[in-house]
């Protein structure tokens, strides 16, 4: 049994006994509470404690081996400034989609205040942050208080200007340095598998509280929060396909028959490397010379996702809602910001560890709780399938465009 399916049945075991303990005697359900809430929160607190470290040392290697790459060709340079302006792009379009889609398809408020009641600490700030605070506290005074306070906006400007900083180092300094943080993050992974082999123990807890306090109403907001983030996946994807028919010049019919087999393969595999074969043929049938897709689709399975930063910025915008946290202009920049910088660096992780070291980051540079993310975990298996899919698409229409442009 996979570690995701393992979850995800903790997910539901600790759901459904939470409910039938409600139905059998409510009040000794919600009396077990107080030994299965403390375990679980014990258990997502180990996740947070690694959460400044792994990130941090993911920003400085991710960068400096960008900036690398980049210096390494006219090609690779292109290619990556064509992954920066998707990811800022697809972002900035989930911070005006994502709230529309919660106004027009809203969570029912029993659900979302029996939810609210049910995740300890998970209640709104009332705080809310406008422009002149994320100005403000965009560039960070003192970096050590801002990693103290998880203060994850000024930490992620530090940490980008370290990692171009050390790319511009002699290489026997910028080895050394990038060896010092590759090992720090190999070491970070190392506890986040420790803890992570605890997640059924930790979900099943959160899971039996939710159920118990909550009834059906987790069961409909989980299957809500699905069909919310996964439709910021799917508009990523679509937007595949007119960034291949201007940039690449090939008709939308076309790269759709020719993308169809790599897309198949990331449905099945829910992998880009494993994808990476058939997206060469894709782009060779679309006319990219072997030299330029040979450069471009590894990059782009390295370094750039074309859903995560728009899906991570959506479930921190999906838990804010959730949990009333208000959203103000300070906070949705901070977000936007945090979420396009951080997923050049997590790029290579596995689904699970990427889901905590991507999301917590955006979450808690917008003030939003982190509670419900071990509820969400469990089923970002469905949402995952529209982050392979999108992200294999945008990769063959990028190299796409990067070839078109080559040829001139």
């Amino acid at each position: 049994m996979s570690q995701a399916t393992r979850i995800l049945t903790a997910l539901v075991a600790g759901l459904a006994i939470g409910m039938a303990a409600a139905e059998w005697h409510a009040g000794w359900a919600i009396a077990a509470t107080a030994v299965t809430q403390p375990i679980g929160s014990a258990w997502l607190h180990g996740l947070q404690m690694v959460i400044v470290p792994l990130v941090t040392g993911l920003i400085v290697t991710g960068i400096a081996a960008a900036a690398e790459a980049a210096r390494a060709g006219r090609i690779a340079a292109r290619a990556l400034a064509s992954f920066v302006a998707v990811l800022w792009t697809t972002t900035l379009i989930a911070a005006v989609l994502m709230p529309m889609l919660l106004r027009a398809f809203p969570l029912p408020p029993p659900w979302a205040a029996a939810l609210r009641r049910s995740l300890s600490g998970a209640g709104p700030s009332g705080e809310v942050p406008g422009l002149a605070a994320f100005f403000d506290t965009v560039v960070p005074s003192n970096v050590v208080a801002a990693a103290a306070a998880d203060a994850f906006l000024p930490l992620t400007v530090f940490a980008l200007v370290l990692g171009f900083a050390t790319a511009q180092l002699a290489p026997v300094s910028r080895e050394r340095l990038t060896g010092l943080f590759q090992a720090l993050v190999e070491a970070m992974l190392v506890i986040v598998g420790w803890v992570l082999k605890l997640a059924p123990i930790g979900v099943f807890m959160l899971a039996y509280g939710v159920g118990a306090r909550t009834g059906a109403a987790a069961v409909g907001a989980l299957a809500h929060y699905i069909a919310m983030v996964s439709s910021i996946g799917l508009v990523v994807l679509v937007l595949a396909y007119p960034v291949a028919a201007i940039g690449a010049r090939v008709s939308v019919a076309r790269f759709a028959r020719t993308v169809a087999p790599a897309q198949a393969v990331a449905l099945s595999t829910q992998s880009s490397l494993a994808s990476l074969p058939a997206m060469l043929n894709a782009t060779e049938r679309l006319g990219a010379p072997p030299a330029t897709a040979g450069i471009v689709l590894p990059m782009a399975v390295a370094v750039f996702r074309a859903t995560s930063p728009a899906m991570n910025l959506s479930v921190a915008l999906y838990v804010a809602a959730l949990t009333g946290t208000p959203i103000g202009a300070g906070a949705m920049a901070a977000g936007v910001a945090t979420a396009a910088i951080t997923t050049m660096g997590s790029v290579s992780l596995p689904g699970t560890i990427s889901f905590f070291a991507s999301v917590a980051p955006v979450a808690l540079a917008m003030g939003v709780p982190l509670e419900a993310l071990a509820l969400l975990v469990a089923v970002e298996t469905i949402p995952d399938l529209f982050r392979t899919v999108g992200n294999v698409t945008m990769d063959v229409a990028v190299t796409g465009y990067v070839a078109r442009v080559e040829r001139g």
